[in-house]
């Protein structure tokens, strides 16, 4: 596994965790009164578009997963607005998993879609990213040695560890501390950022820390 690969991964991935933290401090200086607590619903769509701009940019100049076949215009044009749909149902789909989980189902309606919309951003933003539309390439990226390059072993880590921050993130919602962060959906967004930010530095480094033992075979 060559090192130049691990490191163009790394520094990829450290540009996103940056991304995610100027979306915390660059609108302060723009927007008088924004905080990630006091504005989170604006902060969830600031840190939403910013996430989403970077790795679509990310994806087209370093193209990971390029295909050496050649595709004509309304090919790409066909595949964008697949993807858009795929991004659509899933914030839809997250929505109604978060529902079900508990949150409120007529109130907080748009604060439960826009945490939908951050964990789709974090998790099937990539998946359509690296993979595109195609529900077969994503089942075996996410089953047992599935994954075929570096990039796709860190799409499923990034992608776990976003998740299961935001299912930590739910666990101080009912605890009786009358904290601001506890107000829906600010834990658990906040989990999932902290989760997604800790993939992508955790992705790398267990690349080149198990480099010798992985072994990828294009499929």
């Amino acid at each position: 596994m060559k090192e130049a690969g691990i490191r163009r991964l790394l520094a990829a991935n450290l540009l996103c965790v940056f991304s995610v933290i100027l979306t915390a401090v660059v609108p302060a200086f723009f927007w008088e009164g924004f905080t990630v607590l006091g504005t989170h619903l604006t902060w969830l769509c600031v840190c939403s578009v910013c996430v989403s701009t970077l790795n679509i940019t990310l994806h087209l100049v370093l193209k990971p997963n390029q295909s050496p076949k050649r595709s004509s215009f309304a090919y790409k044009i066909s595949r964008f607005l697949k993807c858009c749909m795929y991004f659509f149902m899933s914030c839809i789909l997250f929505h109604a998993i978060i529902v079900l989980y508990g949150a409120p189902l007529i109130e907080s309606v748009t604060e439960t879609f826009l945490f939908a919309v951050l964990l789709s951003t974090f998790t099937t933003l990539q998946c359509l990213c690296m993979l595109g539309p195609n529900i077969q390439a994503w089942i075996r990226v996410f089953s047992k040695n599935g994954a075929t390059s570096i990039w796709e072993s860190s799409l499923q880590i990034t992608t776990m560890c976003s998740i299961l921050g935001a299912w930590f993130g739910a666990f101080p919602i009912p605890l009786d501390w009358d904290r601001p962060w506890q107000v829906w959906p600010i834990s658990c967004s906040l989990g999932a950022t902290f989760g997604y930010m800790a993939g992508l530095v955790i992705a790398p480094l267990w690349i080149h820390w198990n480099r010798k033992q992985l072994t990828y075979k294009s499929r």
